[in-house]
């Protein structure tokens, strides 16, 4: 069976989307250790280098990777103040809420890819990314208020983590209008099979 254009695009999709949950995956266990090393990464991983007796640039993704497990297992929130505390948890939590997204947007590729792209599985993959979106949408607004409160200054109100509240309730409003549409055209599929 040949493949229409909708499926050739929603493999390379797939590919994509794939590429990009494993990339998630990676830096959900790289967040404290990048939260911690802040702009030493380089001084931090050089560390890691010689403690595992490797040497050379060669080495670095290793230890990188090293140091996101030795701030797994030092336990990184003995280490922290608040400030990083909170910003540990609002990145794990919004990586959480993102590899959902990307779990559910991989579901509807998959769909498509098999030629039914209108099932009502797709309306409630769209509403479960819909709801990932609300979280980290009001994960991001718990954050601003937090540092307005933690600086006692409106400057927080001008960073990204203010933009991603309207950024992901805009999302999360078109992931639920797919997902009714998507609901609607597989209940219209469904009577439209019967009457044939």
């Amino acid at each position: 069976m040949e493949k229409i254009p909708v499926q050739k695009i929603a493999r390379v999709l797939y590919a994509l989307v794939l590429a990009a949950l494993v990339c998630n995956v990676i830096a959900l266990l790289e967040v404290p250790f990048f939260v911690w090393s802040g702009n030493r990464i380089p001084d931090v991983m050089r560390v890691y280098t010689d403690d595992a007796l490797l040497v050379g640039e060669d080495h670095m993704v290793l230890a990188f990777l090293m140091g996101g497990v030795v701030s797994w297992k030092e336990g990184w929130w003995n280490f922290f103040d608040t400030y990083q505390t909170v910003l540990t948890l609002f990145l794990l939590f919004s990586g959480c809420s993102t590899a959902v997204i990307l779990w559910q947007a991989r579901r509807v590729m998959k769909s498509i890819l098999r030629g039914e792209p209108f099932a009502g599985a797709n309306a409630v993959s769209l509403r479960r990314a819909a709801w990932a979106c609300f979280l980290i949408a009001g994960a991001a607004l718990a954050r601003v208020a937090f540092s307005v409160c933690y600086y006692q200054s409106l400057q927080p109100l001008a960073t990204y983590n203010a933009l991603f509240v309207p950024m992901f309730a805009m999302g999360g409003l078109l992931c639920l209008v797919m997902s009714a549409l998507f609901r609607q055209a597989a209940e219209l599929k469904a009577e439209n099979d019967l009457t044939i």
